[in-house]
C-alpha cells in the first residue's frame, strides 16, 4: 500500500512510519492541512488517513476539497474526538471509515485492508506509461525500454508529477511545493534533482523524454522544438506590409 498520512503529531506519524515500512508499505506524511491536501490531489495514494484537528486547514475542509478532485479517494479519519456527533459529521463530510485516538496499529493494519479491498484498488493496474518509460505506483519500480532505473525517493516524486501531466508543462513552483511543501529551500536543489532524474532516465537511451522549457518548467515526452526557419516561412507576407 501506498499511504498518505496528514498529521501534526511528530511521535504518532513516526509510529506509523515504523510499524508500516517495516511490512512493506510507503508512506508520505504532511504535517498540516494545506500540505496534505495538496499531496493528496497531486499523487496517488491507496489510502489516505486523515487527522480531524490539523493547523492552515482542518480535516473537514481538506476532505471536502478533496472529494472535489478525487471522489473515490479512500479516507480514513483518525481524530481524538470520540463522541457520536463527531463521528457522524465524519462520515457525512466522506470518509470511509472513523478511528479513534488512541488506537492500536494492528487494528489501523485490519481497517486498511479492510477499506482497499472494498475499494477494489487491489485489482487495479495502477502503472504511468510514457513512450516506453513505465512507473508502477504501487511498487515504485521505474523501467524504461526493459530497464529497471534506480531513483532517489525525491526523483521518483518528480517522475510521478511529470507523468501524470505529460505531454503538458509542469512548472518549477509546482515541483517545489510537491517536494517541500510551501516553503521550499533555497538555492538549485530542485535543478540537481532534475539532474538527477534525467541522468538515470534519459542518461543511457538515444531519444530523450526529460525537456527544460526556460522560465516554465519542466515536460515529459518526444518534444521537438520548433524550427525558426519553418515559423518565417508559415508567417503571411502580407501581415508584414506596411
Amino acid at each position: 500500500m501506498r499511504l498518505l498520512v496528514v498529521e501534526d503529531n511528530a511521535s504518532l506519524v513516526a509510529n506509523l512510519f515504523d510499524y508500516f515500512e517495516a511490512r512493506g508499505h510507503t508512506l508520505d506524511a504532511a504535517p498540516d492541512g494545506i500540505t496534505g491536501l495538496h499531496l493528496a490531489t497531486h499523487h496517488a495514494y491507496d489510502i489516505v488517513l486523515l487527522d480531524w484537528m490539523l493547523p492552515r486547514m482542518d480535516g473537514r475542509e481538506v476532505l471536502r476539497r478533496l472529494r472535489l478532485h478525487h471522489p473515490t479517494q479512500p479516507v480514513i479519519i483518525l481524530s481524538a474526538r470520540d463522541e457520536l456527533p463527531d463521528k457522524i459529521a465524519g462520515f457525512r463530510a466522506g470518509a470511509d471509515d472513523y478511528l479513534t485516538k488512541p488506537f492500536a496499529l494492528p487494528e489501523l493494519e485490519v481497517r486498511l485492508e479492510a477499506l482497499l479491498a472494498r475499494s477494489g484498488e487491489r485489482g487495479r493496474s495502477r502503472v504511468l506509461e510514457i513512450h516506453g518509460l513505465r512507473l508502477d505506483l504501487r511498487t515504485l519500480e521505474a523501467y524504461r525500454e526493459g530497464r529497471v532505473l534506480h531513483l532517489y525517493p525525491a526523483c521518483r516524486k518528480l517522475l510521478e508529477i511529470l507523468m501524470q501531466a505529460s505531454p503538458a508543462a509542469v512548472s518549477r513552483e509546482r515541483l517545489e511545493v510537491a517536494l517541500w511543501g510551501e516553503e521550499p529551500p533555497d538555492g538549485n536543489l530542485l535543478r540537481s534533482h532534475i539532474y538527477e532524474l534525467r541522468r538515470s532516465i534519459d542518461g543511457p537511451f538515444a531519444v530523450k523524454l526529460l525537456h527544460t522549457l526556460p522560465r516554465m518548467g519542466y515536460r515529459l515526452g518526444i518534444y521537438a522544438p520548433p524550427d525558426p526557419a519553418r515559423a518565417e516561412e508559415a508567417v503571411d507576407p502580407g501581415q508584414l506590409a506596411g
